[in-house]
């Protein structure tokens, strides 16, 4: 009876650990897209450039500097002017 402890110790450090690598598991190479509305209760920061970045993913934003132009990503590294 006294390695009962031990037991459950090992086998919920176990399972723990297998969360962990379920949760984690392709975090950082893959994305997720959530439907939900967000309200924003500050500013929402976008990046200013003077000309188009070469690449782009699909709903990345910028503003163009020198016409004060917002430009969405509308497909891969394809910059589109929103009026």
């Amino acid at each position: 009876m006294p390695n009962d402890n031990q037991k459950q110790v090992d086998e919920l450090r176990k399972d723990l650990e297998d969360l962990i690598a379920e949760v984690y598991r392709n975090n950082f190479t893959s994305s997720k897209d959530e439907n939900k509305y967000i309200r924003f209760k500050t500013r929402v920061r976008v990046p200013t450039y003077a000309s188009s970045p070469a690449t782009c993913e699909v709903g990345e934003l910028y503003v163009n500097t020198g016409n004060g132009k917002l430009y969405v990503c509308s497909a891969a590294n394809t910059w589109s002017a929103q009026t």
